[in-house]
């Protein structure tokens, strides 16, 4: 099937009037609107050629989408590379400016909550703000580990640079923050700054109950020691419970059941190596492995039935979807993700009852090759399914061409699907982050 005529009409007619305008900041939409909301049968119809045993869904979501009112200026680029959060019937989101010492701008990164039913979004964070570097200085241009709301009810998060130039110590480079906010005061702390020297921290995940972070660092420009570290942190305590070399690159398996946290452990050059590494706080003592593993990209927390599931980057290879059991430490492969031309996938999201998983390939742009598919799986089933192919109409209504995400969330009922996007409104640019919201029909989550 083709993208109607009506939208590629209206969207060439878009692209046009955007190559030749500047952009305005902030980003708009029509009629002055934050939210707009909108259903249509264009999000059913591919864009491509689906592989086989991909099925699309019969009835389409609605639609909920926004640009995030922060990007007031040309950031470079605005972009959002860490997990989002859906807690308290909120959902929780991370951007950045991507800035630099020295550069304009000169960085900074966002923490945003949207209210779905009031369709509002909020600033809780300026990273900037709050850690008030002085001019000249190192400050964070993204967040790309996840935000995590402790049982303490504080969000937690680690920051990491924008470009890695501003990683030296001519700015003043320490290593990076693991910080904490309180949407009910509004108040925002530092719980730590380099825990491993001279790194960044672009993966982490919380352990809500005992209150230990969890994080995984790149080095500095000037770090003396190049290897990926890994690092348990207890909160309670503010002291390190671990730090080691050949830690996790992007993405953590927390079992929230047994305590225990799971990495892909890298070797010396920063390379994935298949190992399945396991680290214990009651138990103390270094990492050990625990299994092997197609890949860890992306992971769920655990589902009711007691599993967590996990996916390959797909960047090199095929992405593959597997499942864990942490109290056995079994890995089951459960078949490939990619449901047209794109594999990339950086999050990956388990809905209340376990039976459904929620992912978008084509993480780091590459999306928009197939439409903006936003893939369902039913792990009972095996299948995978197209819920929406949300660009041609973004591109239709709204100017806007989604190219990847890194965040999404499940809403706890099951019924939402929030998702955090790259994107552009120029051709051939990375510009915007925008945020849509999909209400999921019932009949396609029985």
């Amino acid at each position: 099937m083709r993208v109607s005529r009506l939208a590629l009409v209206g969207w060439l007619g878009l692209a046009a009037a955007h190559a030749a305008e500047p952009l305005g900041w902030p980003p708009t939409l029509p009629g002055g609107k934050q939210v707009a909301t909108d259903t249509s049968p264009d999000f059913l119809k591919p864009s491509g050629q689906l592989k086989e045993g991909v099925v699309v869904a019969t009835a389409p979501p609605t639609v909920d989408f926004a640009f995030f009112p922060v990007q007031t200026y040309e950031g470079a680029p605005w972009s959002c590379w860490g997990d989002g959060l859906a807690a308290n019937g909120k959902y929780y989101t991370s951007l950045g400016d991507h800035g630099v010492p020295g550069a304009t701008p000169p960085g900074s990164a966002f923490v945003y909550e949207y209210d779905p039913e009031a369709k509002s979004l909020r600033c809780l964070v300026d990273v900037r703000k709050a850690l008030r570097p002085p001019e000249g200085r190192y400050c964070p241009g993204k967040i790309h580990g996840r935000l995590d709301l402790g049982s303490d009810g504080w969000l937690y998060f680690a920051t990491e640079r924008g470009g890695e130039g501003g990683t030296l110590d001519r700015f003043g480079y320490l290593g990076d923050w693991v910080l904490r906010h309180h949407p009910p005061t509004g108040r925002t702390e530092a719980v730590a700054q380099a825990p491993i020297a001279k790194h960044s921290i672009p993966a982490s995940v919380l352990d809500p109950q005992r209150l230990i972070f969890y994080g995984g660092t790149a080095p500095g420009g000037d770090a003396p020691d190049k290897r990926i570290a890994f690092f348990a942190y207890d909160l309670k305590a503010k002291r390190l419970l671990h730090a080691g070399p050949n830690g996790c690159a992007r993405y953590f398996l927390f079992a929230a059941s047994t305590g225990r946290v799971y990495y892909e452990r890298t070797d010396d050059a920063g390379q994935p190596t298949g190992d399945l590494m396991r680290f214990d706080p009651a138990a103390g003592g270094p990492p050990a492995k625990a299994a092997t593993c197609p890949g860890l990209r992306a992971a769920t927390a655990e589902t009711p039935q007691g599993f967590a599931y996990a996916v390959s980057s797909g960047q090199r290879a095929e992405a593959i979807l597997w499942r864990f059991d942490p109290k056995a430490e079994k890995v089951e492969v459960l078949g490939p993700a990619a449901v047209a031309s794109q594999s990339y996938i950086t999050t990956l999201d388990a809905d209340p009852t376990g039976r459904y998983l929620y992912y978008v390939p084509g993480a780091h742009g590459g999306s928009e090759a197939d439409g903006c598919p936003v893939v369902q799986y039913d792990v009972a089933a095996r299948r995978r399914k197209v819920i929406a192919f949300l660009l041609p109409y973004c591109q239709a209504r709204y100017g806007y061409t989604p190219i990847g995400t890194f965040a999404t969330a499940v809403d706890p009922p099951g019924d939402k699907l929030y998702i955090t996007w790259n994107g552009r409104r120029r051709p051939k640019r990375w510009d915007t982050c925008a945020l849509t919201v999909l209400h999921l029909p019932l009949s396609e989550r029985p």
